[in-house]
């Protein structure tokens, strides 16, 4: 599949918005507001407003990748039929429940009561449902065998809760001065579990075990091969469809993306455990969140770039 950065940007960055407000919501209702040893109301604030413009940045990119951009409100009346449609649905309920919840909060003098809670649960369930649906978009995809598994929605959900919390974590530290052993751990095992699943994703999507070109037009007793493509120019299905990117290449792009993504963050956040100097740990802490971004864009390009649609199998390809 031909990568559109359009796409790119909504899934990375929407995604590391909603992992943001998912801690922020988290950590508040757990641990309270302003009595928190993790965040105090400046820095939920300051985080809320981040979280929120990443969201909407994403979501307003999403936008690009269509071709008639200013029908994307059709979307909204496929919600029974269409992951697509229940995505946009979830994302536009999600602002006023989170809005209400920041509100009553503030009037509250920054205290927790029980309809913030109660407004906060379910701004966590709704933003972790969105992620889910955007994910779903793409593992219920059966012409695509590199989308159609069990590991593609988990993963979605997975680089949500890991961006977003070292997000969580270097806006503690930039604005506190310090940060939470408990959220720099739990930092740590998300990078070490999401880099297990992915492992296995691309294991998965290894085995030769798609459809073929034989598998496609029927005849299975001897090889078939393509003697003309019934077209002398590109069209959309090839464009789009049949994107090319060479083996070496996606093996080489593979290790980039794990050391930007996995390993970097993942020595940095050990070392941010034994540094006590604020200059060393917000350059820790800067890097970090660079490398991942990094990581995140190449992860999400190879996602697309990898993928191979069946199509394909009808304009020269063997196998899928």
């Amino acid at each position: 599949m031909k990568p559109a950065f359009s796409v790119l940007f909504f899934t990375v960055c929407a995604g590391a918005g909603t992992g943001l407000l998912v801690w922020l919501l988290l950590i508040q209702i757990t641990h309270g507001w302003v009595l928190s040893e993790l965040l105090d109301s400046r820095q939920v604030i300051v985080g809320g407003a981040i979280g929120l413009v990443l969201i909407s940045l994403g979501l307003l990119s999403s936008t690009l990748h269509l071709a008639n951009p200013k029908n994307a409100w059709k979307a909204f009346n496929r919600f029974r039929t269409s992951w697509l449609s229940r995505e946009g649905v979830f994302s536009v309920v999600f602002y006023p429940i989170f809005l209400g919840y920041v509100a009553i909060v503030y009037l509250n003098g920054y205290q927790m009561n029980g309809l913030a809670a109660l407004l906060g649960v379910l701004a966590i369930v709704i933003a972790l449902v969105t992620v889910y649906c955007t994910g779903m978009i793409y593992a219920s995809l059966k012409p695509i065998r590199q989308w159609h598994n069990n590991l593609t929605t988990p993963l979605y959900i997975l680089f949500a809760l890991m961006s977003g919390a070292i997000l969580t974590l270097a806006l503690q530290r930039g604005l506190h001065g310090d940060v939470s052993q408990l959220l720099l751990k739990i930092c740590l095992t998300l990078i070490a579990l999401t880099a297990a699943v992915k492992w296995l994703y691309f294991w998965f999507i290894g085995k030769p075990s798609g459809s073929t070109i034989n598998s496609a037009t029927g005849f299975t007793e001897s090889k078939v091969r393509l003697l003309d493509a019934g077209h002398s120019a590109d069209t959309f299905l090839t464009n789009e469809f049949g994107f090319n990117v060479e083996a070496a290449k996606l093996v080489t792009l593979r290790r980039v993306m794990a050391v930007l993504t996995f390993v970097l963050p993942f020595i940095l956040m050990l070392l941010l455990m034994f540094v006590a100097a604020p200059e060393a740990a917000i350059w820790l802490l800067g890097v970090s969140v660079l490398s991942l971004f990094c990581g995140l864009f190449l992860e999400r390009w190879l996602f697309f770039a990898e993928a191979r649609h069946v199509v394909r199998l009808y304009h020269g390809d063997q196998r899928t």
